[in-house]
């Protein structure tokens, strides 16, 4: 009987080297440059382009593009790094050595953060750029880190975004003490930035102001802990920061109530029509009138607005002082994941889609309300499923 081979010895025996290779050392540089160099990989994997140079372009950017300038004219790099090089990074592109002759490792490491090493001064040796610029990149640099929470802070990006399309927030270029809030959102060098913590305010030296230390969250999934005052200055130095305001429609049921502007209702349907019957029940239409609801309502059963029926009045919410379309589309956008998506014919037989009708309960929409008027509405968003408001915060 044969003796079973061992799997080494099989392969010995089909002449394939089983010879296990010891893991390779490296020195601390070729950590650095192989980590420094993974980073424009996740550049290019992210934008489908190698960074660049330029300006207009994020500091990051403009910081990878002159390491990677550096990285293909330096031979002990390109001996290190082709065999991971998968993209042909190192290989292609016009080198721009105004902005990386006198920038050396250490300093490229330091000034994204690398280095255990102090900042080194080269830093401002960084020719493309102005020496305004010099010292924002640095402050805003300073302290980014990966922020490890960053999952209960996406929402709140993507819902701010969506506001800032349909109006419901504007920007501003000012930015006073009272904008540095918890909650306070703003755009620094094209990234949108959120105050997460604000510590306790104290009396900058020398100078009647009060600085407090921000941790703030960038929507790039990165965070910081800037002061107060390095932040306003990082916006007032940026010809693109802003504010963004808080998404105010106006003063709900305002003290003055001799302006009336109008009202917000909410309609129940008692369409007979086969696409709705199933979810009568379940849809509502929230709606802002500048007329009475009654009048508005008059021939409902006539369109298709109404879904070519009669509608029950559920709630009635007056108004003063308030801008009406501001306010509609920002009912239509906290409650669009709810919004119904169904097709039907008008009284002329053409496909239409009413817009206005949401699967939401009566208590929903008052609790919308209740924190539209609170402003406090930018701190939540609806969850169809349940039926309720959600936290997005990190304060659940």
């Amino acid at each position: 009987m044969t003796e079973a081979l061992s799997d080494e010895a099989l392969l010995a025996e089909l002449g394939v080297d089983v010879k296990v290779e010891a893991p390779r050392t490296y020195t601390a540089l070729e950590a650095r440059l192989i980590a420094g160099f993974e980073d424009i990989q996740r550049f290019y994997e992210e934008h489908d382009r190698a960074p660049k140079h330029g300006e207009d372009n994020d500091i990051f950017e403009r910081l990878y593009a002159v390491r990677l300038d550096r990285l293909r004219e330096n031979a002990q790099a390109l001996q290190l790094l082709t065999d991971i090089d998968k993209d042909g990074l190192l290989a292609g592109g016009d080198i721009d050595r105004s902005a990386s002759a006198d920038l050396d490792d250490e300093a490229l490491l330091a000034s994204l953060g690398a280095s255990e090493a102090p900042v080194d001064t080269d830093i401002t040796k960084l020719r493309n750029v102005s020496p305004v610029a010099h010292r924002r990149a640095a402050e805003e640099i300073a302290g980014r880190e990966v922020c490890r929470d960053f999952e209960l802070f996406e929402p709140i990006f993507k819902v701010v975004k969506g506001e800032l399309k349909t109006g419901i927030r504007e920007t501003r270029t000012a930015a006073t003490q009272e904008d540095f809030d918890v909650g306070r959102l703003f755009i620094l060098n094209g990234q949108m930035a959120y105050i997460a913590w604000k510590g306790e305010e104290k009396k900058a030296t020398g100078k009647n102001l009060f600085d407090a230390r921000l941790r703030v969250i960038f929507d790039n999934g990165t965070e910081s802990g800037l002061l107060m005052r390095s932040l306003q200055r990082a916006l007032n130095g940026d010809e693109r920061g802003r504010s963004i305001t808080e998404p105010n429609a106006g003063p709900l049921f305002a003290d003055q109530k001799e302006n009336e502007t109008g009202t917000i209702y909410v309609l129940r349907s008692k369409s007979n029509l086969p696409q709705i019957l199933p979810i009568r029940d379940a849809i509502l239409k929230v709606g802002v009138t500048k007329n009475s609801v009654k009048t508005r309502i008059a021939n409902a059963s006539k369109e298709a607005t109404y879904l070519l029926g009669e509608v029950e009045i559920v709630d009635e919410y007056t108004l003063y002082n308030v801008n009406r379309n501001k306010l509609e589309k920002m009912l239509q956008h906290i409650f669009q994941d709810a919004q119904m998506q169904v097709e039907i014919p008008d009284r002329f037989g053409n496909l239409v889609k009413p817009r206005e009708w949401f699967f939401v309960t009566p208590q929903a929409v008052a609790k919308a309300v209740e924190l539209i008027r609170s402003q406090k509405i930018q701190d939540f968003t609806y969850n169809r499923d349940t039926a309720s408001f959600e936290k997005t915060g990190g304060d659940n």
